[in-house]
């Protein structure tokens, strides 16, 4: 995988910055292992995992996103939502 640069300009055509193509393209691989996923988030993005996180939930959200990468961003939806399902049951004492 080649070097991910810094660069945060705005692609004025896709409204998304270098940076936040860069984390949709990286979130598109397949990770065998956590841990060379949470290395690689702060070799690529210097990041910590939860900043990571937060900022790729924010990305999801945007129409750009869905635009740059649909199919990603519509399973990133809905596994956001399953989860956020799954705590909801647990916090109302049902089982999951």
């Amino acid at each position: 995988m080649g070097a991910v640069t810094r660069v945060e300009q705005a692609d004025p055509s896709s409204g998304l910055s270098e940076r936040d193509r860069q984390i949709l393209e990286f979130e598109g691989q397949h990770w065998t292992y956590p841990g060379s996923k949470e290395e690689s988030i702060k070799d690529l993005f210097d990041l910590s995992t939860t900043r990571y996180y937060q900022i790729l939930n924010q990305l999801i959200d945007t129409e750009a996103a869905l635009a740059h990468k649909p199919l990603l961003v519509k399973r990133l939806r809905r596994e956001r939502s399953r989860r956020q399902r799954t705590r909801s049951m647990r916090r109302l004492g049902m089982q999951v």
